[in-house]
């Protein structure tokens, strides 16, 4: 992974601070996270409730440094023990936010009822209003939202985009910069994240989950990387060896996972070691086991093991 900023320098003095991006599912944060930061660090899907954990980038300059954090979106009725800790992850954000960037799909019914909007109320952070998914409404639109969210609460900025296609985000930073105050260095400058490369390899092969299987099975897995070594092939090259995890809740969602004969798990080993590969730089051995472990999205100590607690 590159650790470099494409960012123009911002000149003055040094400036540091925590942006939190927040919003429903599906909105575009972790799209957007990812463009700010200029690097991969959140899984995309196009199902909802995929990002379920609270997730760092951060973006040094020249003169400033960023801390980023995606966050899951915000469940509205939480079924799950699970959920309820995803809510407390994006409820957490509004304590050490020195701005916050809400993202609002514009392709979304505007609701009063959105728990965005109660969330909000106590916070003193900025609020930076993000309209995405620009490409997919028209202009009033656009218009529209930003007048119902102005009425609501009280926004800082705002600024209308494409997260996915990287449309108007360019301006995007320098507004932000404007907001962070003056302050010290959190990171080292090569630093990109706070979580370690087991946490990101484990995302990845959920990812794979998200995209590979359908209806409801992606939701019902987690994943646990059991080890992680760094070894050599026969031939003396660098490999990681790494077992991993896939928890389902019943056994026919087992025998999906696997698929008949185990075809199924092949093609995501695949694709997730290719991915994994990409991300560690380096040739990669992986191998999936699954695993039934009912009732894990209410079960208090497999959520503590999964890092919800």
């Amino acid at each position: 992974m590159s650790t470099e900023s494409s960012t123009p320098s911002q000149p003055g003095p040094f400036r540091s601070g925590f942006v939190n991006i927040i919003g429903r599912p599906n909105a575009g944060k972790s799209t957007l996270l990812n463009a700010l930061v200029g690097e991969r660090m959140s899984i995309i899907t196009h199902k909802p409730q995929t990002t379920r954990h609270r997730i760092i980038g951060i973006l040094t300059g020249e003169h400033f440094q960023i801390v980023f954090s995606d966050t899951p979106g915000y469940v509205r009725d939480p079924a799950y023990k699970m959920h309820k800790a995803m809510n407390r992850f994006v409820e957490s954000t509004l304590d050490d936010a020195d701005l916050l960037l809400l993202v609002f799909d514009l392709t979304e019914e505007l609701e009063d009822n959105n728990p965005i909007l109660a969330m909000l109320a106590p916070t003193q952070a900025p609020i930076f209003l993000v309209l995405n998914k620009t490409d997919l409404v028209k202009e009033q639109r656009i218009e529209d939202t930003l007048n119902w969210w102005s009425k609501r609460i009280k926004i800082s900025d705002h600024v209308a985009i494409s997260a996915l296609k990287e449309e108007n985000t360019a301006p995007l930073l320098p507004k932000i910069l404007h907001y962070i105050p003056e302050g010290p260095v959190y990171y080292p400058p090569d630093q990109l994240t706070d979580r370690p490369e087991r946490f990101f390899v484990s995302e990845i092969i959920r990812e794979k989950i998200f995209l590979l299987y359908s209806d409801e099975v992606p939701y019902s897995c987690e994943v646990g990387i059991e080890s992680f070594q760094d070894s050599t092939t026969n031939a003396g090259e660098p490999i990681a060896r790494i077992r991993a995890n896939i928890y389902v809740l019943r056994e026919t969602q087992k025998g999906i996972i696997l698929g008949k004969g185990g075809i199924t798990i092949k093609k995501l080993g695949t694709a997730a070691r290719m991915a994994i590969e990409r991300f560690l730089q380096t040739k990669v051995f992986l191998e999936l086991t699954v695993k039934v472990r009912s009732n894990w999205r209410d079960d208090e100590r497999s959520l503590q093991q999964f890092g919800y607690q």
